[in-house]
């Protein structure tokens, strides 16, 4: 036989029935587990409208809260289907003019009439593409290092392990794998400024556009790691998003790479460390290469000759103010402040006055765009960061 279901009619009904049959109101509503407020809540309904007051009420409120009249509400909405480019401040100027001798609404009360009823035209999200850059041809050793890191992968500890490399172009010499524990930026800074230290500054680096190399949101795409070299005078390269081939060559040895030391993978950090160096050691010493004539990349390879002393002093000898940027990334101009980017912070950048109250930002020897004192929004140049090409 199935089991009879019970509605809340039904409880409600049984509720109000059994004190009639002598039962106290307050061991009902502990038997039916409800507070005493909520009972005789109940029964005072119950008492005012028989049966019907058991039915559960409409919760709609019994009024708005700042709801317009609906003269207002459709004077607001003729007049922006008369005038389609208007917005909320223009209807409320003429709502004011028509109507003055009522409270005028707020201009988001406006805007919202006017989105309730599909009369607001939303603006798609921009969306800023990372785009490549010029790219060298890097034909001697040291114009052209590439970096990037090859897939994470699981330690045997459970630890995702994140190889980032750098090779040299020309001799295909692989300078350094480093097992790191994530893509932070600090991590990086420490593996570039030792390598740095070791073998001195190339012309450039190619990388692609994510992290740490490059910033989605940053000012020409930027990251704190790009500034740093930038600083030290390397130029930067970036290759065309869903283009792999411009890193070619890296690819190959990250191939290589994928096939020798991961399989299985180490335990830990320490040993799976070791795994990179034998692997480093086996690279750049043992397999010749044909488009090497046949040599290794260590017979090839050679130190650069323009060795890392720290970051240089920037000089400005041409411009009129030198702006330290904000850590919150803004140039202050007297009271004024204009929104640049974080990527720059503690960077010294130079502004020139160019004409009345437009002002050009440069850093180093790239003008970045320009700002006027009204409005204090930075309008940017085409990109000015790629190869340097004059040899080093």
């Amino acid at each position: 036989m199935p089991v009879k279901e019970c509605s809340v009619m039904d409880e409600r009904l049984q509720f109000v029935g059994r004190p009639l049959a002598g039962e106290s109101r307050a061991e009902l509503c502990r038997d039916f587990g409800i507070s005493r407020k909520t009972g005789y809540k109940i029964f005072e309904r119950y008492r005012e409208c028989s049966v019907h007051g058991l039915i559960d009420r409409s919760r709609r409120p019994y009024r708005y809260a700042n709801r317009l009249p609906f003269q207002v509400e459709n004077y607001i909405l003729n007049v922006k289907r008369e005038y389609p480019s208007w917005g909320a401040r223009k209807i409320r100027e003429r709502l004011a003019r028509r109507f003055s001798d009522i409270k005028i609404p707020a201009h988001s009360t406006i805007h919202a009439v006017l989105d309730r009823y599909g009369l607001v035209e939303r603006r798609g999200r921009m969306r800023r593409r990372a785009q490549g850059t010029a790219l060298s041809l890097g034909q001697r050793p040291n114009e052209l290092w590439c970096t990037d890191y090859k897939g994470e992968f699981l330690l045997g500890n459970h630890h995702y392990c994140y190889p980032l490399t750098v090779t040299d172009h020309a001799s295909r010499y692989l300078l350094t794998c480093e097992a790191l524990s994530s893509t932070r930026e600090d991590f990086a800074f420490t593996v570039f400024e030792r390598l740095f230290k070791e073998r001195g500054l190339p012309a450039n680096i190619r990388s692609d556009n994510g992290l740490p190399f490059a910033s989605a949101h940053a000012l020409f795409n930027l990251s704190k790691l790009a500034v740093w070299w930038l600083r030290l005078g390397i130029g930067i390269e970036r290759i065309r998003p869903g283009h792999p081939q411009q890193n070619g060559r890296h690819e190959r040895m990250h191939l290589t790479l994928k096939k020798e030391t991961p399989k299985p993978a180490a335990s830990n950090f320490l040993q799976q460390q070791a795994k990179f160096d034998d692997f480093i050691e086996i690279f750049n010493n043992q397999p010749p290469h044909e488009a090497l004539g046949m040599q290794c990349p260590a017979e090839v390879s050679q130190p650069a000759t323009r060795p890392y002393q720290g970051l240089p002093d920037i000089d400005y000898p041409f411009h009129h103010k030198i702006v330290v940027v904000t850590n919150c990334g803004r140039i202050c101009l007297g009271r004024k402040k204009i929104n640049f980017s974080t990527v720059f912070a503690g960077q010294a950048v130079s502004i020139k006055e160019v004409h009345d109250d437009i002002w050009l930002v440069s850093f180093m020897d790239y003008d970045l765009g320009y700002f006027d004192l009204e409005t204090r929004v930075l309008e940017p140049l085409d990109n000015p960061f790629g190869p340097r090409l004059s040899p080093m």
